[in-house]
């Protein structure tokens, strides 16, 4: 099969799990490709859209075109729904792997697997757990093809809205334990967390310590 992978960010932290996902398509004798431009996307048969930053409007190019998102849709539409579920006090985070239509997030649904959470895990922890879930997702889909049977979605959808840098402000009159699930999803360069006082705004830094 052609099989084309699209991460429209070429800086995003998925791309290593895009690659180790092109790869494995290739190991199973299948020509597959990963992509930046939504432009370069061709005629084939499965298009991965990871993470991307844009609606991808040419659905007609590719027999099927997959997307994984972190929630159990209907529930959790939106942006960064894991991030969300890990603010809210989740310790499991549904991966959903559904078909991509014109309305966002409302496809059929082919699989899904869980994510569980110790309340440890820092944003890069998160991430590999996230990357590594989304592939075995799509490699499943690839071996089932053309077997893949989607349901269509149940129940009342909710959204969770786009996180603005404000979000990852600290108040500093709370404990860092009330406040540890907001230091578990901040990204020390991108969103770091912070806090003012005395009218300067200082960045905070967060880093786990391995036993040694």
């Amino acid at each position: 099969m052609i099989i084309q992978v699209l991460v429209d960010n070429e800086y995003s932290w998925i791309v290593p799990f895009a690659k180790k996902l092109v790869d494995e398509c290739i190991k199973n004798g299948h020509k597959a490709v990963l992509l930046h431009k939504h432009n370069e996307v061709m005629q084939g048969d499965i298009l991965c859209l990871l993470s991307c930053e844009k609606l991808f409007r040419k659905l007609e190019l590719n027999k099927h075109n997959l997307v994984v998102h972190e929630s159990a849709l209907p529930k959790g539409k939106g942006w960064s729904p894991l991030t969300w579920q890990v603010l809210e006090g989740a310790t499991e985070i549904p991966v959903t792997l559904f078909e991509a239509a014109k309305e966002v997030d409302a496809g059929l649904i082919y699989n899904q697997k869980s994510i569980k959470l110790g309340g440890h895990e820092l944003v890069n922890e998160l991430r590999c757990m996230q990357g590594n879930a989304t592939v075995e997702l799509i490699i499943d889909f690839v071996w089932n093809f053309p077997n893949n049977v989607g349901k269509e979605q149940e129940g009342t959808s909710t959204y969770y809205r786009k996180r603005v840098a404000e979000d990852s402000r600290i108040d500093i009159t709370k404990s860092i334990e009330s406040q540890f699930n907001l230091l578990q999803i901040v990204d020390n360069d991108k969103y770091p967390a912070f806090f003012e006082y005395n009218g300067f705004r200082y960045k905070i830094a967060i880093s786990k310590i391995e036993d040694q």
